[in-house]
């Protein structure tokens, strides 16, 4: 089965609100990001990437949880992160029965992380100072 199929299994199953929030999710991160791929990690949860960790979709008896993964480093003016604030990397939604879903921010957060995944992508590698050290060494070393 497909990561997609594996999805909409899930969808399904849940056939509550849970269910119909995610598949509504689901619809705005595909509306965002043309491109997304879903997998499916972690023993059954939703994952949306684009040149990495978008979001995953979790879903609890309360909540259906999208965490982002870089979201610490997401602007958030509309300020939709909600859950998992304390963080340096993550930042989530946890969307409760009955919670509108504020659409155009919501798709323009997906917008910023697959920005922000792109440009992560073609940044150059900073060297790190042990290995500028090493290659130090390594130079002098060869001269003697």
């Amino acid at each position: 089965m497909t990561a997609s199929k594996d999805i909409d299994a899930k969808i399904k199953a849940l056939g509550d609100w849970r269910g119909e929030t995610l598949a509504r999710l689901r619809a705005l991160i595909h509306q965002a990001d043309p491109d997304v791929e879903e997998t499916v990690k972690w023993g059954g949860v939703p994952v949306w990437e684009h040149d990495g960790i978008l979001t995953t979709g979790e879903t609890y008896k309360a909540v259906v949880k999208l965490t982002f993964a870089k979201g610490a480093s997401l602007k958030d003016p509309a300020g939709l992160f909600n859950s998992s604030l304390e963080g340096n990397v993550r930042r989530a939604i946890d969307f409760r029965q009955g919670d509108r879903i504020n659409e155009k921010e919501f798709k323009a957060l997906i917008g910023e992380a697959v920005a922000l995944n792109a440009a992560k992508k073609t940044a150059p590698k900073k060297k790190t100072a042990k290995k500028a050290v090493k290659k130090a060494v390594r130079k002098k070393t060869a001269h003697k």
